[in-house]
């Protein structure tokens, strides 16, 4: 099975800590046609952890693509396999990720280095499943040539049969640079990820790095197949609303935000439920009124509350009404100033 261009115009990045299952339900309530990354999981975990703790999602989150980390073959070919049964949408192998964690394990990042190791393992993956696998990069580490660094990665793993790449277009810098300052240090070279494009047009090319918003991604979809934002749609979840209007030409209008919290209030009820704090899914939805009236007062009453009430679905329903209640304040004293009043 292989993804075509329409499939993969729009994704939501993998991030540690971030987009777990919680996270992913919410997103889903504001796009159909997004593509959504699990956190990196690495092979063994999968291999020897709790699986369902790992790899447990809800129906509602597809397409899903499960993240793995990992430089053994034949372990990443088994942890595919468990992902396959678990009924995921693509499996995709991390050597992107920076983190001191990861390069101890030698995987991520550090994988730039060894293209035939990875060439190796996605081969591997390849033949235990019948799911699309693909590979996320980086488009080189510390001192290594980025054009050079990228375009082998990609030759190698194009002859193992990989035939979508999604690259964060910065270099990582495993020595010197937190993973922190790897989002934002190493300068972006967009460019270098065009050219990948122009010189594979048979491969499908998504690009990632300090794309902002929907209109800029629809810029670089002029240039590859698709576009994947991660800190973008964190902090400010609602832009995800216009993606499926904007990116894929559908014509169903979205959620409102005030609907979007009335559809997660049966949902906390269920996540309280099973024993899950509240703040598990509070803590993603902060910013849903990221820039409107009422924005402070969702994220204060939802910081103060959740961790304090933890076992209370109501307070979400308790921090929409304090919003409705600035948003019609907001509207009278608007109609009074147009009014002249």
């Amino acid at each position: 099975m292989s993804l075509t261009a329409p499939d993969i115009r729009f994704s939501v990045a993998p991030m540690m800590d971030w987009t777990d299952r919680h996270d992913r339900y919410f997103l889903r309530l504001m796009s159909k046609r997004a593509r959504l990354y699990t956190e990196m999981v690495t092979a063994n975990a999968v291999r020897f952890g709790d699986r369902d703790k790992l790899l447990a999602y809800n129906q509602e989150e597809h397409p899903l693509a499960l993240q793995l980390g990992g430089s053994e073959p034949q372990a990443l070919a088994e942890a595919a396999r468990i992902g396959e049964d678990y009924g995921y949408d693509e499996i995709n192998l991390n050597v992107g990720c920076p983190s001191d964690r990861v390069q101890s394990g030698q995987f991520g990042a550090c994988l730039m280095q060894s293209p035939e190791l990875v060439a190796d393992c996605v081969a591997a993956m390849q033949a235990s499943v019948k799911l699309p696998v693909t590979v996320k990069s980086r488009i080189g580490v510390d001192d290594q040539e980025p054009r050079e660094a990228l375009f082998t990665l990609v030759e190698k793993c194009k002859s193992a049969g990989v035939s979508h790449f999604i690259v964060h277009a910065r270099k990582a810098w495993l020595d010197g640079l937190s993973p922190k300052e790897n989002r934002d240090i190493p300068p972006l070279d967009y460019e270098l990820v065009y050219a990948l494009k122009k010189a594979h047009p048979e491969l499908l090319i998504s690009i990632n790095g300090g794309i902002e918003n929907i209109k800029d991604g629809q810029a670089h979809l002029e240039k590859t197949d698709g576009v994947m934002l991660g800190r973008a749609p964190y902090k400010n979840p609602y832009l995800l609303a216009t993606v499926d209007r904007d990116l894929f030409g559908d014509t169903a209008t979205p959620l409102t935000r005030n609907e979007i919290v009335q559809a997660l209030i049966p949902y906390a009820a269920r996540l309280v439920g099973s024993g899950a704090p509240l703040h598990a899914l509070t803590r993603h939805v902060m910013g849903l009124f990221q820039g409107m009236p009422g924005g402070k007062i969702w994220r204060r009453h939802l910081s103060e509350n959740a961790p304090r009430r933890g076992d209370d679905p109501k307070v979400l329903a308790e921090a929409l009404a304090l919003v409705e209640a600035e948003q019609a304040k907001r509207a009278a004293y608007d109609a009074m100033a147009e009014a002249g009043e």
